[in-house]
């Protein structure tokens, strides 16, 4: 098949009903998450904090909820009432703060074991369900491949140490200062906690971004799909990725 007709496929693909699903979807709605998060670390008010605690179970949840499967449902209600409480006793906050930690610590668990004997790259596996497994056979992709899954190994486990460091040094309110100690090197909470909820989602944005530039001039060679494109049809296959199946392009 003519490389031309190969780099045109996902695009047609993306725009019929994967496309309409994506947008019927709530997953736009993670854009208000870091700003109510920040809002509730700024004003240390928790009702922002609760409203982006309830906001991110929604989304996560979503399709089983749509889908109108009872057990989600009650598991929805259930983790609801747990941070309608949390919040009444003043703790939804702290709870808010170790979600950047985890999200972190969690994408580099996902990245780094894919890279072991035996496994196929993360990278790689999405590369395959976004552009199809011939894209793999194309010069240099397979190489590329494992590079940019060490990269994102390696960027999100120091975003994860770099949380929980800004978090433990921030003053109010940081982990040393709850603990009634001094820090060893005092950050304002504002600046920490605005890194934390905003800054940390910007640096992987951007990371993500440069990595799209590198790429189509380190592999100049090959034709590459458009960014919206990308963006959307990897929107649409991560579930499937992080649950270590293999989408069909």
């Amino acid at each position: 098949m003519p490389r031309r007709m190969l780099s045109r496929a996902p695009v047609s693909a993306v725009r019929s009903p994967e496309h309409g699903a994506l947008r019927r979807g709530p997953s736009w709605l993670l854009v208000a998450y870091p700003l109510l998060a920040l809002a509730g670390a700024w004003t240390h008010r928790q009702g922002w904090s609760l409203a982006a605690l309830m906001l991110l179970l929604t989304v996560l949840m979503w399709p089983a909820l749509r889908a109108r499967q009872a057990l989600a449902w009650l598991l929805w209600v259930g983790l609801a009432g747990g941070m309608v409480w949390l919040a009444s006793h003043g703790l939804a906050a702290q709870v808010l703060d170790t979600v950047p930690v985890l999200v972190s610590a969690l994408l580099s668990w996902l990245f780094g074991r894919s890279l072991r004997a035996g496994r196929q790259p993360l990278i790689a596996r999405i590369i395959e369900a976004v552009e199809g497994e011939s894209r793999l056979a194309q010069p240099g992709i397979a190489r590329y491949a494992r590079q940019l899954t060490w990269f994102w190994t390696m960027l999100l486990a120091a975003q994860a140490v770099l949380l929980g460091v800004l978090q433990a040094l921030a003053v109010p309110g940081g982990l040393f200062a709850r603990l009634g100690r001094a820090p060893p090197l005092a950050l304002p909470a504002g600046w920490a906690m605005g890194y934390v909820h905003l800054g940390g989602y910007a640096l992987l944005v951007a990371a993500f971004l440069a990595e799209y530039l590198f790429r189509r001039w380190h592999l100049r060679h090959l034709e590459h799909m458009r960014l919206h494109d990308l963006v959307m049809r990897l929107a649409l296959r991560w579930p499937q990725l992080v649950r270590g199946g293999r989408a069909e392009p």
